[in-house]
Formats: C-alpha cells, structure tokens, sequence
C-alpha cells in the first residue's frame, strides 16, 4: 500500500460493511437524482445509463501529482509544435521524422485547415490525456485526447457524489479542489472571446451524443450558451447565433464535435451537425475556437511511435513521462520486430485513436492481436498496406474498488485535463479515473462494463477553498440572449406536456363511463370515442400509444435544452414515463384504466407545478409558458366547440367541465344544472377560473409583451397587437353569443397566434 491510501483504508477499515454499503448508497442516489447519465451506443430504444460510479476514490499524492502534470505540460506544448507544424511548414515530414503518407491517409488530417493561423494564435486550449501506472510505480501515458475531449465535466459529479459518501473533515480539507481550474478555463474562454458584445459558446453534436450530458452540465456551470450546428450562421465573415432578438456575435467556441462534421460546406458534405461557412469564419480570424478544427489528428496511435524523436527534434529533450512503447509496420524492420514480438503486442490501425482496451478482440485490424492469430500478421500488414501499430502490452497498477462488500484490486487509468491560460498550462487536480470491471484491459470501457472513480489529490495539510467566484469578480449576473432552437423546444415543451395532459382527461373520462355503463355503444362514450380518433388516440387500447408519443415528444424537446432545464423538471418528466411504461400492457379498460389515468394526471399536474413555481421567469420560461397557455386555450375551444353544441347527447355537459377540471366549481358558482350558457361562461369567459380560455390569452397578453419585439417605444409587439383583440372580444362577449361558430373561429385565430410567434422569433 502507497502511504497516501493509509489513513483513508484504516478510516474505511473501522466501519462496518453495512455502514460503508449505506454511505456509498448516497454516491448513487445523488447521482441518479441529479440526472446524470451516460449514452451507450446500441439498439436499444433507451440507451441512457446509470453512470457507472466506482465509490472508492483513487488517491494520488500532491507531490506525486505535480511531477505527473510536469511531464504532461511538457507532452501539451510539443503536441502543440506537432500540430502546428502539420497545419503549416510540415517540416517534420519534410525532414523525415513523420512519414508523408501517415499524415495524408488519416481522416482527421483535414487539407481546408492547412494554412489557417488561430485566432487565438494556439492550435491546443483543452487537452486531456489518458495515463497510468506500471506496477514498479512508474507513470507512462496511454493515449492523448485532443479533438473534443470528454471527462471534465463527469469530474465535477464524481467529486459531488464522493463528497455526499466522505462527510467527514478528514481527508476532505487535504483534497485540491476542483473549481480554481474551471474558474481559470472560463476565464480564458471570455478573453478569447475577444471584443466587446462577443462571446463564447459551446458546441455540442445534440442529445444523441454519448457525453451530452457533460456537455450540458458544463454549460450550467460555466454560464455559457450550449449551441448545435444549427443554432449558428455565417453572416458577414463572423459566426452569429440566432437568437429569439436577432443575430448576435460569437467570438469563442468550445467544440465538443468532431472536427469533420464541423461545416458541411467544406468539410463533411453529408454533415447535419455543423455550420457552413465556419471554416472561412476560421480563416479571416473572426473565431477563436477550442480546439483547432483538425487537432483530432494527434489522437492517431502510430504517432507514439514518433513522438520521443520528434521531442528531441523540436525540443532538445527527452519525454518527461514515456508512451506506451510503439512501432508503426511501416517498415520492414519495424515489422520484422513486431513478427519476433506479437505475443507481447497489441495490433491496431495506425490511424485509429483508440486507446488498446478500447479494442475489440475480434475485429481485426483494430482488435487485439494474440500470439495465436501470428501466421495473419503478414497478412494484416500487406492488407493495410503498412497501417498498423504495434503496442506492447501492459500490465496496468491496480486501485480498490469495493465489490460484492469487499476490496478488490482492480485496475486503473487516470485521465488528466489540462487548459491553457495567459500563464501556461493548468491542470484540473484529479476528479476522473476509469476502473476496470475485471483484470482483462478491455474492460476498463464503460461500453463494457467499466466504472469510473474520482480522484483525489491529497496533500499533507488543508489546502486551500476554491470557488467559481474569483477575488476579483463582481456578483453581477450573466444576461445571454436566448438561441431561437431553444425557444421553439421550450414552446414546444408546453405545448406537448399540456396535450399529455388534455389527452389523460379524455381517457379518464371514457374509462369512468365505461366502469359505469359497461357499454361501449352508451351515447356518450361514441362521441368521446369520435372526439379522441380526431385526436390520433386509440381508444381500443387502455393505454393507447399515443399517450408514449406525445409523452416522448416533450421529453425530447426537454432534452434538447437540458442546460436550460431544471432537474427536478427533467427527473419529473422521467419519474412520469417510467410509470407509463409500467401500466402499459397491464392495465384492463375500465375502471382500471381510470384510476391508472388519475396516477398519471397527479404526475404530469406536477410536473406542471413545479415549472410553474419554480423555474427562474427568465425569456425562456416566458415561450414555455405561453406553449403551454395556448395549448391549453385550443384544447379548451376544441371541448366546447363539440360537448356543448346542441346536438350532443345528454350529459356532455358534464364532461365538458369534467375535462376542463371544473365540476365542482360550476356546483358553487351556480346554483342550477348545467347548461350550454353556465358552461360556456365558466370555461371560457370566466378571467378568475385559471383554465378558462381567457384567462390563457391574458396570460398570453402579458407574456407577448415581455417577449422581445421591434416595434417602436409604447407601440405592443406584433405579437401582443395580435393577442389584443382575441382578449377584448372574449372579455366583451356575452355566453349566449358564443356559438359554436365562434369557437371554432377563435381556433383559427389561436392558430395564426402560433404562426405569428414562430414567424416572428423562431426562424
């Protein structure tokens, strides 16, 4: 045992097994109640995954740690001379020490990028790299993560969750903590940003991205707008976002996508995920971005074989922290001592970045290479035309992981990030390492069972509380303007969560009928049948299908804005699909299906609570608010369009006012039956009833004049001169002369109102 585990292994040692399993429980219900998850590229129609918490930390010594980033901030600057020399002199080609075609065959070497300076006047911001330890104690480094490197922002909830495990002072107070690092990153990220009025921003791939939940944490964190392709235009050689006021400019972008798919236009032509045009942005130095477009080619595994040289070329010196040992087959002595050699190697492809146990061990080439598949290397070799790596295979140090109420040595690698900053390189102080499920290498993937620690970085004495908040910052908060994709997902968010709701209702209003009667021909129950097949809703099926696809439908648009999003809002959302999953295809017609719907109709009416009282009235909150108002309007006129028209059949009218959540109501209100003009009056003209009509288009009023708008000063918007006199004439009209006719004309105007508002901020 190291020293530095003693006191942490004698403290756990003290505890009783059930006592360690109770606290490591808090890790995992803290993070399954903050939302975080983890993508697993599969077929499978939930792909979202419990992150794979390890809870027992691994812990490194600060002294320890500081000759690790040493070597690492070493290895940073010479990938930074490397990349810029390949987009720029290509001297090292030129002299021989990277073969030509290992740089021209590689995707992720991209000719747009060559001659292009940035902005910045850096190639490398953000970097990571994967390292571990040889049993003798040595470190050497694995891999190197400069496209759009991941783990950061995991860091961050690995060290949430431990700290709600490990309460005690001791050895918290010893642990380097990790904001002062994103503290400096960000600090950077707003000076690249450049002139006044521009900013930096995030750009992430999209909810279907394996780390999208990173990507959305790290933007809360940071206060920055999270941004995909499609949120950004070219426009007069700058990168602007279109926001809900207009464009507006960005001068830093963070970039969590792969290079290639960054501008179809000259890059990826088959890409959906990026922007034409950023390139030129790239090339008339109107755009700072992290990293360089193009920077994915350093992740190739034969330049490992190529780096020592290339240290002491453009260096003068000797690799601080060594590679993994590794030959490039592209000469015949090279493959000569990989034949002699294989049982001690791993064979990939020379232009891959994956590190060797992320490989698979029966594809080949990219797969594990074993003595018993030798008579193939020849084979490989001339197949892919001298494009393989050799590494040699390595037995990694291990770390505790608690397994089954015991330690068990498993092992470890440790990924460290570092960022650039006016000073230099700094390093995030521990916070992420991966555990292998078992001693096979390739297990140490979470797409195969692997997990992933916090690490601690522990000093001999208390260090130092960090915080977001620097000495020198004001508490003045952050204003952006809101990207109009994320105003139609929240728009739309209402919208779907209130047709959720509307069609609960509906069927729990069949599905009492139906325990009461026990006749599906009953009157009533044929129109609310009709009423519901206009709607695309099965009424065959207890739980018809459309309940999952309208329920589907806000939580995509919920998670299109998850940085955006509050989560115990997101955790609602799925707390309510989960327990539609759960009754369907168990629940019988009837009264069954009633009480199933009432479960569901309390969960969604939650859902609605708590974004009605709890998220910030930023403009945001105003589109969904105003989705879910007119959703809930139209709905509404629908009802009294059809259940309050003359020929419908007794007892409609109740189920009007059942649907619109009003029978009891309209019992204290008036002291009579139901009638069209008492119904008409309480649903739709009442301004005190809160799901009356009116009362949606003065919410609407209210929220249209707080939305941004080009009118003149004391002139309304567009927007509210057209919600105005929908509002005075409901407000104006008596019951008795709100026909039928009506109603469905005010459904048109609610209509264009949603025309309007999509024309007006949402294009």
């Amino acid at each position: 045992m190291r020293p530095v585990w003693h006191n942490f292994i004698s403290a756990l040692g003290r505890l009783p097994k059930d006592e360690i399993e109770d606290l490591f429980s808090r890790g995992t219900n803290y993070l399954r109640d903050a939302g975080v998850y983890f993508r697993q590229y599969s077929n499978d129609p939930a792909p979202e995954r419990d992150w794979p918490f390890s809870h027992v930390p691994v812990i490194i010594h600060e002294k320890e740690w500081f000759s690790i980033c040493d070597g690492l901030a070493q290895r940073a600057d010479l990938l930074e001379h490397v990349m810029a020399d390949l987009y720029g002199p290509a001297e090292l080609v030129r002299g021989g020490h990277l073969p030509a075609e290992l740089v021209a065959r590689n995707p992720r070497w991209l000719r747009s990028m060559v001659g292009i300076t940035p902005a910045s006047g850096h190639f490398l911001h953000l970097v990571a790299f994967e390292i571990s330890r040889n049993p003798d104690g040595t470190w050497f480094v694995l891999g190197d993560r400069t496209q759009a490197p991941s783990g950061a922002g995991f860091a961050l909830e690995n060290r949430m969750a431990t700290s709600r495990i490990f309460q005690d002072p001791f050895p918290r107070a010893n642990i380097h903590r990790l904001a002062g690092f994103f503290r400096a990153f960000r600090a950077a990220l707003d000076g690249q940003a450049g002139a006044a009025g521009r900013r930096a921003a995030i750009l992430t791939p999209g909810p279907g991205n394996d780390t999208y939940f990173e990507h959305t944490y790290i933007a809360r964190y940071l206060g920055m707008a999270l941004l995909e392709g499609e949120d950004m235009i070219v426009h007069d050689g700058q990168l602007k976002v279109r926001t809900v006021e207009g464009l507006e400019p960005l001068g830093a972008l963070w970039r969590r996508l792969d290079s290639e798919f960054a501008d179809p236009l000259e890059l990826d032509e088959s890409s959906y995920l990026g922007t034409p045009g950023l390139v030129q942005a790239l090339r008339l130095g109107t755009l700072s971005m992290v990293n360089a477009l193009g920077a994915g080619v350093l992740e190739m595994r034969a330049l490992e074989a190529f780096l020592p040289r290339i240290s002491e070329v453009l260096k003068g010196q000797s690799l601080k922290l060594p590679n993994i040992a590794t030959w490039w087959c592209g000469t015949e002595s090279e493959r000569e001592h990989v034949r002699k050699n294989t049982s001690e190697m791993m064979i990939g492809h020379a232009l891959a970045s994956d590190l060797p146990f992320e490989m698979g061990a029966t594809t080949a080439p990219g797969g594990e290479f074993r003595e018993s598949a030798q008579p193939s290397i020849d084979a490989w070799i001339e197949a892919e035309g001298g494009n393989l790596v050799a590494q040699e295979l390595v037995t990694l140090s291990t770390t505790p992981a608690w397994e089954n109420g015991r330690l068990v040595p498993r092992p470890m690698t440790v990924r460290v990030t570092a960022a650039r900053t006016p000073s230099g390189w700094t390093f995030m102080p521990g916070g992420y390492a991966r555990i292998g499920a078992s001693n096979d290498l390739s297990a140490l993937a979470m797409q195969r069972g692997g997990t992933v620690a916090d690490v601690w970085i522990m000093g001999d004495a208390p260090v130092a509380a960090e915080s977001m908040l620097g000495a020198s910052e004001s508490l003045s908060p952050r204003s952006g303007a809101l990207p109009a994709r994320a105003a139609e997902n929240l728009f739309w968010l209402g919208r779907y969560v209130e047709r959720f709701e509307g069609a609960v209702r509906l069927l729990r209003a069949y599905h009492l009928r139906l325990a009461e009667t026990g006749d599906r021909k009953d009157p009533r129950l044929l129109e609310l049948a009709k009423f519901m097949e206009a709607l695309a809703i099965d009424i065959t099926a207890p739980v018809p299908k459309a309940l999952n696809d309208l329920l589907g439908s806000a939580r995509n648009c919920a998670g299109k804005v998850r940085d955006r999003f509050s989560i115990d809002g997101w955790n609602a959302l799925s707390d309510l699909a989960q327990t539609l999953s759960a009754i369907c295809g168990s629940t019988r017609a009837g009264d069954g299906a009633a009480h199933e719907m009432g479960v569901l109709l309390r969960k969604v009416t939650g859902f609605s609570g708590l974004v009605q009282e709890n998220m910030y009235r930023s403009i945001g909150w105003r589109f969904l608010a105003f989705g879910r108002a007119l959703e809930r309007a139209d709905a509404l006129s629908s009802i009294l369009a059809t259940f309050c028209d003359a020929d419908q059949p007794q007892g409609s009218l109740d189920i009007a006012l059942e649907l619109g959540d009003a029978l009891m109501t309209h019992r204290q209100r008036y002291p009579i039956e139901a009638s069209r003009g008492s119904v008409v009056d309480l649903l739709a003209l009442d301004p005190n009833n809160p799901r009356a009509v009116v009362f949606q288009l003065v919410e609407m009023h209210e929220l249209s004049s707080m939305l941004p708008g080009n009118a003149a000063p004391g002139r309304p918007s567009a927007l509210t001169r057209a919600v105005m006199p929908i509002e005075t004439r409901l407000k104006t009209i008596d019951p008795g002369a709100l026909s039928t006719k009506a109603i469905r004309a005010l459904r048109r105007d609610l209509a264009n109102l949603s025309n309007l508002l999509s024309t007006l901020y949402l294009r």
